[in-house]
């Protein structure tokens, strides 16, 4: 674990095989489940499943609900990827005049945007007054379902 600024904190992935857990081999249905359905086990890591590059992959904690709309909600578990190239539309974590938030990219017209999900908060236009680093792209969300 990495603290990066204050409250902020980043984790790093773990691949070790010890970290796997149970999965049915069967997809689950969303509609009327088969009761011939055969589950047989098999063991994932979710690590493995979700982190492309090793080196390069973080976890942090959302804070806040500027990304609602965009599925991340507060205390939600991010995964970004630092090798991922940001393009437009993409949802990145930014460092911006000394502090960390995530937010969607717009790129438009040789101009950046920082694109808030939520209608309570504002657009960020970055201009040469600005600080802004992309410091990687969310590729997954790990959210708590109850």
């Amino acid at each position: 674990m990495k603290k990066l600024k204050e409250g902020i904190f980043f984790f790093k992935p773990n691949l070790d095989e010890s970290h796997s857990i149970p999965l049915t081999n069967n997809s689950i249905s969303a509609g009327f489940p088969s009761p011939a359905d055969d589950f047989k086990e098999i063991r994932i890591s979710l690590d493995k499943e979700i982190v492309r590059n090793e080196e390069a992959t973080f976890y942090a904690r959302v804070d806040g609900d500027s990304m609602h709309g965009a599925g991340l909600s507060d205390g939600d578990l991010i995964v970004i990827d630092r090798s991922e190239e940001p393009k437009n539309g993409s949802i990145a974590v930014c460092f911006l005049d000394g502090e960390f938030t995530v937010k969607r990219l717009k790129l438009k017209n040789q101009e950046v945007y920082l694109m808030p999900e939520n209608s309570r908060y504002s657009p960020i236009k970055i201009d040469e007054g600005n600080e802004l680093s992309i410091w990687g792209i969310v590729t997954y969300v790990v959210k708590k379902m109850i």
